[in-house]
């Protein structure tokens, strides 16, 4: 099991629950825009929210934004120390480096003494292009490369004195960022956050993000994850969580299962089950439901289903834990099957 690390006012590691990131599209010193981005994904339920910090004015920003904000904030700094202790000293979380671009051991040094002082954990980000020269030079663009990379930084901070250290070894190779993550689990008990980056677009990148972050979370790998997209934050943190729900790591929603269709399907079962999870999308209550597309075998593929709805030939039939119960004709069938989703939720009270 990998250490417990605090951030702000979670836990991450050490058996915590999986923790969701996104990365915010404006500068730390557009404030309004920024402040306003992170409550909608304290909405969507993000954890923590992380910006880069580019000059001293987003430095000096973060401490307004700290005081308008509620989860942890997480500053990403390249190529200038300085900047990692102007954002600490206003209010970071938690300051993120990048391995290779910083400048040598005494920036790190300065950089440890900063949150040392101000008892911050640092995350060390390795990717694939950011491994220093001695890595490639030796292992080439491989899992070990961005693995030892990562490894050598997080082990300066700790000569330092800094122990609360999180690492990431990402590529927007699927394969490499799996294999990068195995071999350094299996090397230290870090936390670890996940993500595939440069992913690309929604539906791509969330297909990626899906197989490199599932698979390494179903192996036990994995403290915090941030779905990296070329699509607004939310669908960052959507996404992040329909993968958290898929592997059994979230358990307080209400699960939606519905058909792919075929020629048995004799109602317009599509747009239904787009409405069903739109209505459903707002509880959070640890309930199955099911939209099937004919009553010859709906009921018994859902039997395990708190409750679910089967199309035929002009009705639709409710059943429950795969017990058919109640008839209801297509023009009632919203009606009935949302408030007999409200009424299973209440009783599960």
């Amino acid at each position: 099991m990998s250490k417990k690390v605090k951030i702000g006012n979670i836990f991450i590691g050490g058996g915590a629950p999986v923790a969701v990131q996104s990365m915010m599209t404006f500068r730390p010193s557009d404030t309004k825009n920024t402040i306003k981005q992170i409550l909608a994904l304290e909405e969507a339920g993000c954890d923590i929210a992380r910006f880069c910090v580019r000059d001293e004015a987003d430095a000096k920003a973060i401490k307004t934004i700290r005081e308008k904000t509620h989860i942890p904030l997480v500053a990403d700094i390249h190529f200038d120390y300085r900047l990692a202790v102007a954002a600490a000293e206003n209010g970071a979380d938690k300051i993120r480096i990048n391995p290779g671009n910083i400048g040598g051991e005494d920036k790190i040094k300065i950089v440890a003494d900063c949150l040392k002082a101000h008892k911050l954990p640092v995350r060390v980000g390795s990717n694939s292009g950011s491994i220093e020269k001695e890595f490639l030079l030796a292992y080439g663009r491989s899992e070990k490369a961005l693995a030892e990379s990562a490894l050598k930084n997080a082990a300066l901070f700790e000569k330092y004195g800094v122990g609360d250290i999180v690492v990431s070894v990402k590529a927007s190779d699927v394969r490499l960022t799996v294999a990068a993550y195995r071999y350094i689990a299996a090397r230290c008990d870090y936390p670890l956050h996940l993500g595939v980056t440069e992913a690309g677009t929604l539906k791509s990148g969330v297909v990626k993000n899906s197989i490199g972050i599932g698979a390494l979370l179903l192996q036990g790998i994995g403290d915090t994850v941030r779905v990296s997209l070329s699509a607004a934050p939310v669908e960052e943190v959507r996404a992040a969580k329909l993968i958290l729900r898929s592997v059994g790591l979230e358990k307080d929603y209400v699960e939606l299962v519905s058909c792919p269709t075929c020629g048995r399907c004799e109602w317009d079962l599509i747009p239904f089950a787009e409405k069903t999870e739109k209505f459903v999308s707002k509880f959070k209550k640890p309930l199955k439901i099911a939209v099937m597309g004919c009553v010859v075998n709906g009921p018994g593929e859902a039997a395990d289903a708190d409750l679910g709805i089967a199309g035929g030939k002009g009705f639709c039939m409710l059943f429950k834990k795969g017990v058919p119960y109640k008839k209801v004709a297509y023009e009632d069938v919203e009606k009935e099957f949302f408030k007999e989703i409200e009424n299973c939720l209440r009783s599960a009270d």
